[in-house]
């Protein structure tokens, strides 16, 4: 099972060390645990990570390996830092920064030849389920997204429904079961079937547990929960029982 941490532009940076502090000290078996702080908070948590097991990636990188981008990071950058994977295509910067498919593949390509592993977000918004579009939307964005030459142990795939996105929503097991078959069908016929599909919308302590009961859920991508150590720690705890009950399968 695969937990991811996205801070977002959160929080203050006192706060920050606590809660990677919290992180480094806990332990899960059969989990892998991923941090995305913000982008200048990767050197501090890399230090304060240290030896922990958890990884770290970035946000976001630019497609360019250098130049004059103001603002932008690039994914040599990230490694630089400590950062082993970067978050591609999250539906906030879909949304925020008009960000297409074509360019979360430049992205992607650009960060996998920097030696970074990529997460690639995929989903659907509310008007788009509402009219039968949902699994059409996500393998087109799944068609566009992912870079031509990329291996399975480099990629990792996270559904996100738009609509259950910092809103307390949460798609029925049902909805999760039917996306996440349809996202590994599309994977598997690409010669991808290993790679992990996480779910991500609203994943908290109380529906953790159901949420990875679903056969093809291979963890979380967890928003505003991982921003409460008792609350991202209780997601990872309910990682590892799954991960054990898989096992004794």
């Amino acid at each position: 099972m695969i937990i991811a941490a996205n801070w977002k532009m959160n929080p203050p940076l006192a706060e920050a060390g606590a809660l990677a502090a919290a992180y480094a000290a806990a332990t899960h078996d059969g989990v892998t645990r991923v941090l995305f702080p913000p982008a200048p908070y990767l050197v501090q948590m890399s230090m304060r990570l240290d030896g922990s097991g958890v990884l770290l990636g970035g946000q976001d990188c630019h497609q360019a390996d250098s130049g004059a981008h103001t603002g932008d990071v690039a994914a040599s950058m990230l490694a630089a830092c400590g950062a082993g994977m970067v978050l591609l295509g999250h539906s906030e910067r879909r949304q925020d920064h008009g960000e297409t498919d074509a360019l979360v593949a430049a992205k992607a390509g650009t960060a996998l030849g920097e030696g970074l592993a990529v997460m690639i977000c995929v989903g659907e918004t509310l008007d788009q389920r509402a009219a039968g579009d949902a699994e059409a939307v996500v393998t087109s964005q799944l068609e566009g997204s992912i870079p031509p030459v990329v291996t399975p142990d480099r990629l990792t795939i996270a559904y996100e429904p738009v609509w259950a996105i910092g809103t307390g929503k949460v798609a029925g097991v049902d909805e999760i079961t039917a996306m996440h078959a349809a996202i590994r069908n599309w994977l598997a016929g690409r010669g991808l079937g290993q790679v992990p599909v996480l779910y991500g919308g609203s994943v908290k302590p109380g529906n953790a547990d159901e949420i990875f009961a679903v056969g093809d859920v291979g963890g979380a991508l967890v928003g505003g929960a991982s921003l409460k150590a008792e609350d991202f720690d209780a997601i990872c705890a309910a990682g590892a029982r799954a991960a054990a009950i898989c096992a004794s399968a």
